[in-house]
C-alpha cells in the first residue's frame, strides 16, 4: 500500500518527467519497486487511456457454452512437454471443464465435449468454437461449414457449433481467461 506521500509525488513526477510512457522514470528517487509502482498507475490510470470494454455479452442459462484448446508446455517427471488443454465454460454460470491431452485432434475433442457435457449434467443451444480445424471443415465466423462428423456430433447431443468472426476474439473471453494467468 503507498502512503499519501508516495501517491504525490508519483503524480507530481509523472506531470514533469514521463514522455512517450516511460513510467520507470517516475520511480526513481521513491522506495518502490517497478512491479508496484507499474501497477500502481495501472489502477489509477495514470500514464495510460483505461481499457474500453470491446462488447458486452449476456446470455440466458443453456444458451451458450465456449469450449477452447491451445498449447502449453507442462513439467511432467522433471521435463517439459507439450500438452493441450481443452475447457469449456458454461457462459451463464462461467462453471468451468478442463482436461490435458497428448494431442487434440476430432476424436480428442469429442471425447473431451462428451466427459464436459456429463460433468455440466446436459449441453447448451450452442457451443462456440474459435474457427478450429477439428470442428471447422471450411469458412469462419457465420459462414462457417461444419465437418459433417462434428455436426452429427453436435446434433446427438443437443447443440450446435457457433464460431466467433475473425477478429472477435473477445467473444470468447470467458472459456480463454482462466487459462492465461
Amino acid at each position: 500500500m503507498l502512503s499519501k506521500g508516495q501517491r504525490t509525488a508519483i503524480l507530481e513526477l509523472h506531470a514533469q518527467k514521463v514522455s512517450k510512457g516511460e513510467i520507470a522514470r517516475v520511480g526513481r528517487g521513491l522506495a518502490l519497486s517497478y512491479s508496484a509502482l507499474t501497477a500502481f498507475c495501472r489502477r489509477h490510470g495514470i500514464g495510460q487511456e483505461p481499457k474500453q470494454p470491446s462488447g458486452l455479452y449476456e446470455f440466458q442459462p443453456g444458451e451458450e457454452l465456449q469450449h477452447d484448446s491451445s498449447p502449453h508446455l507442462v513439467e511432467i517427471a522433471g521435463k517439459k512437454r507439450s500438452a493441450q488443454t481443452a475447457s469449456a465454460v458454461l457462459c451463464y454460470s462461467r462453471m468451468l471443464f478442463f482436461q490435458c491431452y497428448p494431442t487434440f485432434q476430432r476424436f480428442d475433442c469429442k471425447v473431451f465435449l462428451t466427459d464436459a457435457l456429463r460433468f455440466f449434467g446436459g449441453s447448451c443451444r450452442y457451443t462456440l468454437i474459435d474457427n478450429t480445424h477439428v470442428v471447422v471443415l471450411c469458412g469462419t465466423g457465420r459462414q462457417m461449414i461444419r465437418v459433417p462428423e462434428m455436426e452429427a456430433f453436435g446434433e446427438r447431443f443437443g447443440f450446435q457449433f457457433r464460431a466467433h468472426e475473425l477478429g472477435d476474439a473477445n467473444r470468447s473471453g470467458r472459456v480463454e481467461r482462466p487459462l492465461s494467468a
